[in-house]
């Protein structure tokens, strides 16, 4: 049976959910992020990318480039609320649902074909999820994630593709081989100096010769530029929490203490959440006392993977918490409400020096390990 995957992605999002509650907006050049010169573009309008604004460009540049752009700071909140309300939309009617991340679906409608045409209910579903959310949606339809993933990019802004079964490999032929997902600078740059400038020049390569390349990634490369992708739509039940908790050899009121192993397992937390590519709408502390009564406090929190909005809120719900001035026996921290999604997308507090500082510490921890990089005041070593 032939697949019918669709794919679909919110137009600018945080942009399109400012001018919902501003229609003073439309048309103009749009610039979404922190506020001083040292943070960076967190979303960008279609007026504003003329002048050559993009996402994670630093403000101070934007503004060189586009000085007369309206610049707002995020509302997160907005966000997660606008992103469940197209969720539920699409959940609703649809059976087999991923979400991709914030603002990104992929629909798998293989069979639908017999009793109600998939071109004419994704164009319908289109128009709901514009009317109930007031929301622009591109989308395209193919036989699979990688190519409707592809060709939601040449539909947008506000428009719908759809990619015939076997037309796969004659559509990706003339695109610049950075439109495959997963291709970075250093594999573009190895291919350019080859001569790989288009996908169909990619694909013609043979498989053994990527594989001597690139490795296992150069097998993987070669499928994709010949359309190829079995990657299965995977309902949206994804990992409902991320959690850490110790219990101590012996119970402690040690202050100092505690406060190290919740920053310690917060941190350990957040590096999870973005290790996976998620982000936590929902953070939970966890404390039990000597006497094993177990108290808990959770608060909803703007999608977030970073230390510094966790570690803040953490503390907050930990003082509230520990109000009994007993022994401690455990400590717990848990994130939930996940979506799909990168640390870039809570910017709007973030400079461009803190956004490369948790990808170099990532990057470190990914190699020697999670204790490789820790905050100072996590390195409390008496282990109560």
């Amino acid at each position: 049976m032939e697949r019918n995957v669709v794919h679909f992605d919110l137009d600018t999002f945080f942009v399109s959910v400012a001018r919902l509650g501003n229609s003073a907006l439309n048309g103009k050049p749009v610039i979404i992020g922190g506020n001083s010169d040292r943070g960076v573009v967190a979303s960008c309008s279609y007026e504003a990318r003329k002048f050559g604004v993009h996402s994670a460009m630093p403000m101070k540049l934007a503004r060189r480039l586009c000085p007369s752009a309206v610049y707002l700071r995020g509302d997160m909140d907005s966000y997660s609320r606008y992103s469940n309300l197209v969720t539920d939309i699409i959940r609703d009617r649809v059976p087999v649902v991923e979400k991709a991340s914030i603002d990104e679906f992929y629909l798998d409608l293989t069979g639908m074909d017999r009793f109600f045409g998939c071109r004419q209910f994704t164009a319908e579903l289109k128009q709901t999820i514009l009317k109930e959310s007031g929301l622009p949606i591109s989308y395209a339809l193919a036989s699979n994630k990688l190519i409707s993933k592809v060709a939601t990019d040449d539909a947008k802004p506000n428009g719908q593709l759809y990619i015939p079964y076997g037309n796969e490999k004659g559509y990706l032929a003339p695109l610049a081989i950075e439109r495959i997902p997963g291709v970075g600078n250093k594999t573009s740059s190895l291919l350019r100096r080859m001569g790989v400038e288009t996908i169909k020049v990619l694909s013609e390569i043979p498989v053994p010769m990527m594989e001597n390349l690139l490795g296992k990634n150069g097998i993987e490369l070669s499928r994709k530029a010949n359309g190829q992708d079995d990657a299965p739509v995977v309902p949206y039940t994804e990992q409902k929490s991320i959690g850490k908790e110790e219990t101590f050899n012996s119970d402690t009121i040690d202050m100092k203490f505690l406060y190290s192993e919740l920053i310690r397992m917060t941190e350990s937390v957040a590096f999870q959440l973005r290790n996976q590519r998620r982000l936590c709408g929902c953070l939970t502390v966890k404390l039990r006392y000597a006497n094993f009564d177990t108290v808990t406090r959770q608060t909803m929190i703007p999608y977030t993977a970073n230390d510094h909005v966790l570690l803040s809120k953490a503390k907050e719900l930990f003082v509230k918490l520990y109000d009994r001035r007993m022994l401690v026996r455990l400590l717990g921290v848990r994130v939930s409400h996940m979506v799909g999604g990168f640390q870039q997308i809570s910017l709007f507090d973030d400079t461009e020096e803190n956004v490369r500082l948790y990808q170099a510490m990532d990057k470190i921890r990914k190699r020697y390990g999670e204790p490789a990089v820790q905050r100072a005041v996590s390195l409390n070593t008496n282990k109560s």
